[in-house]
Formats: C-alpha cells, sequence, structure tokens
C-alpha cells in the first residue's frame, strides 16, 4: 500500500479518538449491547494495550491493538478499518504488523473475539487465511451465540 504507515498511537489522539467512536458505533449496530465486548478509548489507553493506526497519505484510515494476557499470550482487540478504505489491504496490513510485533516480543499466541453473524464474515475470513482456527472462550468471556472465539499459535504457524 503506497504512502501509508502504521504507528504507535494514543487513543485519546483526535483522529484515534473517531475512527474508535465509528468503530463502537458499528459494533452497536451489529451486536446487543451486553454482546459488545470493543474497547473504548479508556480501555484502549491501559498499561497493557499497545495501539496503533495505519495512516494513507497522512490520514488516519485504520487501527489496532494489541493486549498482553497472563500467559505470555495476546488478545488481538479494536481491529477496524474505515468502511470507504475496505478491500484496500488495510485490515491485512494492520494484522500483519500486530503479528509481526507479537512475535518479536515472543508471544506464545495470539487470540481474538469477533463477531458469529454475516457482518463479520470478511473479518473471519481474514483471520483464518493467517492460521487463526475457532477455540473456547479465553480470558473473561464466555459462551455467547453473537461471538466468535479465535486462535493462532504463534510457535506453530509459519
Amino acid at each position: 500500500m503506497p504512502d501509508t504507515v502504521i504507528v504507535p498511537a494514543r487513543p485519546s489522539d483526535p483522529d484515534a479518538a473517531i475512527l474508535i467512536r465509528r468503530h463502537l458505533d458499528q459494533m452497536a449496530a451489529q451486536s446487543p449491547e451486553e454482546s459488545c465486548h470493543a474497547l473504548d478509548g479508556s480501555g484502549l489507553e491501559g498499561p497493557d494495550v499497545q495501539f496503533f493506526l495505519l495512516r494513507r497519505d497522512g490520514q488516519a484510515i485504520g487501527m489496532g491493538a494489541l493486549k498482553r494476557l497472563a500467559d505470555n499470550t495476546r488478545e488481538l482487540k479494536s481491529m477496524h478499518t474505515l468502511s470507504e478504505a475496505r478491500g484496500s489491504g488495510a485490515g491485512r496490513a494492520i494484522l500483519e504488523h500486530l503479528l509481526k510485533l507479537a512475535r518479536q516480543e515472543n508471544a506464545s499466541g495470539i487470540y481474538l473475539e469477533t463477531g458469529s453473524t454475516p457482518e463479520f464474515l470478511p473479518a473471519r475470513k481474514l483471520y483464518e487465511s493467517y492460521g487463526f482456527s475457532e477455540c473456547p472462550p479465553f480470558g473473561d468471556y464466555s459462551e455467547d451465540p453473537w461471538s466468535v472465539f479465535m486462535h493462532l499459535d504463534l510457535q506453530a504457524a509459519p
């Protein structure tokens, strides 16, 4: 993707806050409140979270985060690409960046929670293409018909 960079950012930065708001609004429109697990800006500011923006020609068009879990694994959080930038490779670029970071930190695996409805199928297909497979709920999550839980074993994945 020409003229694209992925940079660490603060969720409170104005352009990050706009992306986070759009992400939260979209999640609220697609899932019941009790099944929305997206972190807001304050949740993404935590010391256990690394937050990144993808910028194209200076404009923030995507975001993603890694949250450290207690067992040397990570949770993929807040993957979002602006609707007008979908299909451009932005989501793939963010995912590759986060996978590379987790590997550099010698994380043993990455978990994620995403939606189970058809709107989330492109995201699930993207994760599957990188070797993620469905798994039981992890961490503080519990079974939820609106959620799909996935895991990637970084020690086994190429």
